[in-house]
């Protein structure tokens, strides 16, 4: 059996947590992570991007080099565990590259890094990263860093200047209250940078306590640079919820009569980081809203704007999000998006998928290339239909053999099909709204290729 998941940062939040003393901001250059990222971006796994067109002109691009990278790519260096407590999808699992990520940024030397990554991962592999590692800094120095280095560390010190006048940390305590969430003060914030050259704009990411971001060394930007980021750690933010907090939440979600409730909550991660983040940072910053789209997705952009003045009311009187707000932001996609629970678009963002065709999943993949949320399971069990039943995500079921044994199976499993009647020698899709208010797709496959047939779902 293989099983895959992929978990965006869907993170909740109701009442009102005393803040603390602001935790501190650390901006710094990291050069064990930009190492790091610059081995993964030449990886044959990666699209063409500034760190690999730079080493593949150079001296560099030898056989013992590309082996190192191929010997990267294969690094039993990923590992992820659950927090089952928490309502699906709340809490980020943990994620093992994260945190390998996390020690190169605060690791003084490599030895170090070796030291307080022991037993994370395995010692074989652990010990040939560190190795790999120390083999390309030489290079990433010289094709990479040196080259702007002069231009990046001005650049960095106006980011830090920036940071400081205009109190970003600041922001911190506002999500804190706003998410209803809490931070120990001791803990910084680790946030590094590392520079992107022969390129426009800047990457984010964000785990644990740390943000990290490649930035184009001309870039000036800085209110939309730490609007991004400030979005970017609010889901951090979410993440450390308490679990009351989240049970909370979820139950308000649920609980509510909307036929659009499971979609909206599945929305709320991006649509609140948007709109606190690329809205109210932004406008902080600015002086005035941006007026150009605040997220790059039709559905996220639209609602953290529907829903930009209710948070601006909240953040202004210094209230948390509660059962209140998670009636106010339902009602709000109910008035103004009814029809999203109807696209295909936005529904396949959240998916489980069962197929006893390991490639369906590569198919879906390409066919729907935005996943916030998904699972996919290579077989068509008691088991695997009963945790599926119980996700709250879309749910696609390709059945292609022993096609009247495994539509029993669903026939049994789900109540929404009790009166459901069908042929199993046909071939045909179907689909149902379950009781959790997420779409069921059957598809019973003979003879059609299932790209054809993925293409053509459409909602009853």
């Amino acid at each position: 059996m293989k099983s895959k998941l992929l978990l965006a940062l869907l993170f909740l939040s109701t009442s009102v947590v005393a803040v603390a003393q602001k935790p501190v901001f650390n901006i710094k250059y990291s050069e064990r992570l930009a190492v790091f990222v610059f081995i993964e971006n030449l990886s044959a796994n990666y699209p063409d991007n500034p760190f690999k067109t730079a080493f593949n002109a150079s001296k560099y691009n030898t056989d013992l080099y590309k082996g190192l990278i191929t010997e990267f790519d294969t690094l039993a260096i990923d590992y992820d565990y659950q927090f089952p407590d928490y309502p699906y999808g709340s809490k980020l699992p943990g994620m093992t590259r994260e945190l390998i990520k996390k020690n190169l940024i605060i690791a003084n030397t490599l030895a170090d890094f070796k030291l307080i990554t022991t037993g994370l991962v395995p010692n074989n592999p652990l010990n040939r990263l560190t190795f790999i590692i120390e083999k390309f800094t030489p290079v990433y120095n010289e094709l990479i860093y040196a080259p702007n280095k002069k231009q990046f560390e001005n650049q960095l010190a106006e980011i830090i200047r920036y940071s400081n006048s205009n109190d970003i940390s600041g922001y911190f305590d506002v999500g804190l209250r706003f998410y209803g969430a809490s931070w120990d003060s001791s803990i910084p914030f680790e946030i590094a940078f590392y520079p992107l050259p022969n390129s426009q704009g800047f990457t984010a990411q964000a785990f644990y306590n740390n943000f990290i971001s490649a930035i184009e060394v001309s870039l000036t930007d800085y209110k939309g640079l730490f609007s991004v980021m400030l979005h970017e750690i609010f889901h951090i933010i979410y993440d450390e919820q308490p679990l009351a907090v989240k049970n909370n939440l979820y139950q308000a979600f649920k609980g509510n009569p909307s036929k659009n409730s499971a979609y909206a909550y599945l929305l709320l991660n991006e649509a609140l980081a948007t709109a606190m983040g690329n809205g109210y940072v932004y406008e902080k910053l600015d002086g005035k809203q941006d007026p150009e789209n605040w997220y790059n997705n039709k559905y996220i952009n639209a609602m953290a704007k529907q829903i930009y003045p209710l948070i601006t009311q909240y953040i202004n009187q210094k209230k948390s999000v509660d059962k209140a707000f998670v009636d106010a932001y339902i009602k709000i996609y109910d008035t103004n998006f009814p029809e999203w629970i109807n696209e295909m678009n936005n529904i396949m963002t959240y998916r489980y998928m069962l197929s006893e065709k390991f490639e369906d999943f590569g198919i879906v993949r390409q066919v729907y290339r935005r996943r916030s949320m998904s699972e996919e399971q290579d077989e068509i069990t008691e088991a695997s239909v009963e945790k599926l039943k119980d996700t709250p995500l879309t749910k696609i079921i390709i059945v292609s053999k022993d096609n009247a044994d495994k539509l029993a199976l669903l026939k049994r499993k789900f109540p929404e099909l009790k009166k459901w009647k069908y042929k199993a020698g046909d071939e045909f899709t179907y689909t149902v709204l379950l009781s959790d208010k997420t779409h069921l797709f059957i598809i019973n496959q003979k003879i059609t290729p299932t790209e054809t047939l993925i293409k053509n779902l459409k909602l009853n």
